[in-house]
């Protein structure tokens, strides 16, 4: 062999093995996964647990779950590449889609989460019959950045004539679904609102506070929660994680659970279209420049 061809070869060879070390420095030994906090971090971390373990097996990546104290965590997480995989509400999407210029990408959301609602809630005792008696009361919304927990809620009383900043004595913002209730039990606000699956677990599970609230009105169904990857994560990985989710089965008794705890009855494939109606509403509301 000739000194060029040799050289040739040597750099050939080189090239190939850098490339190799950049394909294994681009496959994450750790799949990093966050969740917007729309309930007590502990419950978050419950729910989570069964569901960490199943991708783990699935992917081959060890699952770590970080909790973040605000929504606005999780879409900065995303786009400084700091958190790989989320679960967001559908403002939260969009807020993580404008601040990574389309790069977030949603990849499945539950088969409930096409037709999501909210619930208006009052004390049981309360006069309210109509959202129109609410002018002059006291509300507690969810998160500011929360979908089921403030942006449509806010989107569909402005639709009934009623400008929450205006006609509400006082408003409130509990930090969470949950916390909405807590507030409305114990007279911190005569009326709140918080997502329809939260609702529903606390009156299953015989909450305190749910006991004390009734549902004043049921906003009509919009697009809300998904699962969403960032900005670069590696199309096999995502593929991974997507076909992963879209196997899962409540009639199989190792997914039963994890099912359960996701409220869901099984996942469908989604995509950014999908919360066009969000990001209008938001900008509707105000909420988004």
């Amino acid at each position: 062999m000739t000194l060029t061809r040799r050289l040739l070869s040597a750099s050939a060879l080189a090239m190939l093995l850098g490339a190799s070390t950049a394909a294994l420095a681009q496959t994450p030994s750790v799949l990093r996964v966050s969740a917007i906090p729309d309930e007590a971090p502990t419950e978050l971390q419950r729910k989570f647990k069964p569901l960490g373990d199943y991708l783990k097996k699935e992917t081959g990546l060890e699952v770590q779950f970080t909790p973040v104290t605000d929504y606005a965590a999780v879409v900065e997480g995303l786009a400084t590449n700091k958190i790989d995989l989320a679960w967001l509400g559908g403002f939260t999407f969009v807020q993580a889609k404008l601040r990574t210029q389309g790069g977030a990408v949603p990849i499945v959301q539950r088969a409930e989460d096409e037709k999501f609602t909210s619930k208006f809630i009052v004390p049981t005792d309360s006069p309210v019959k109509s959202l129109a008696d609410l002018k002059g009361k006291t509300f507690a919304f969810g998160s500011p950045s929360s979908t089921s927990g403030h942006l449509m809620p806010r989107y569909f009383l402005l639709q009934a004539g009623i400008q929450p900043d205006r006609d509400f004595k006082a408003v409130a913002f509990s930090g969470a679904h949950d916390a909405t209730v807590a507030f409305v039990a114990s007279g911190r606000a005569e009326g709140g609102v918080l997502n329809a699956s939260v609702w529903d677990k606390l009156v299953e599970s015989a909450n305190p506070n749910a006991a004390k609230v009734r549902v004043l009105a049921t906003t009509p169904p919009y697009y809300d929660y998904n699962w969403t990857v960032r900005p670069g994560l590696d199309a096999a990985l995502t593929k991974k994680l997507t076909d992963a989710f879209l196997k899962l089965d409540p009639a199989n008794p190792e997914h039963k659970d994890i099912m359960a705890l996701q409220r869901a009855s099984r996942f469908i494939p989604t995509k950014v279209s999908n919360y066009d109606g969000i990001e209008a509403a938001g900008k509707s509301a105000g909420l988004i420049k």
